[in-house]
C-alpha cells in the first residue's frame, strides 16, 4: 500500500507553486510514495489579483481542510508577507479546526516550505506566524 503525501499550497505569482511541482518530484522519487499536489482556497476577487498582476492559478485542484486527514503526511507550501504566512494559507489553517477537535491529523509528520522576495524577507519568522 502506498503512502499518501499531500503538497499543499498557496501561490500568488507561481514561486510557490513550482517549489510545490519540485517537492512532488522529491517525494515520489521514494519508491512506495504518492504524491498529490494541492491548492488552498483563493480568498482574493479576481478584480483584485488582477490589479495586483497575479497569473492564472494551477490547475492543482483545491483541498478542503477536510481531505487533509486522507493523507498519511503533508507538506505546505507558501509566501511570505511581511514576515507572516499569507493570509490565504492562514484561513486555510483556521479552518482545520475540527480535525484538531477530532485528532484527525496526530501523528502524521507534517513539513513547510516557504519563499520570500529578498534576503532577509522574514524566512525567520514565517513559520511561527500561523
Amino acid at each position: 500500500m502506498a503512502v499518501k503525501v499531500y503538497v499543499v499550497f498557496y501561490s500568488t505569482y507561481g514561486h510557490v507553486a513550482k517549489l510545490a511541482e519540485e517537492m512532488k518530484k522529491g517525494a515520489a522519487s521514494v519508491e512506495g510514495v504518492e504524491v498529490k499536489v494541492w491548492q488552498v482556497p483563493e480568498i482574493l476577487s479576481e478584480e483584485v489579483l488582477g490589479k495586483m498582476g497575479a497569473p492564472p492559478k494551477t490547475d492543482a485542484p483545491v483541498i478542503t481542510p477536510q481531505e487533509l486527514a486522507e493523507a498519511d503526511g503533508v507538506l505546505f507550501g507558501f509566501p511570505t508577507r511581511f514576515g507572516m504566512m499569507a493570509a490565504q494559507m492562514k484561513a486555510f489553517f483556521d479552518a482545520t479546526g475540527g480535525l484538531w477537535r477530532e485528532q484527525s491529523l496526530a501523528g502524521k509528520p507534517a513539513g513547510l516550505f516557504f519563499s520570500t522576495g529578498s534576503q532577509g524577507g522574514g524566512q525567520e519568522t514565517t513559520p511561527s506566524s500561523g
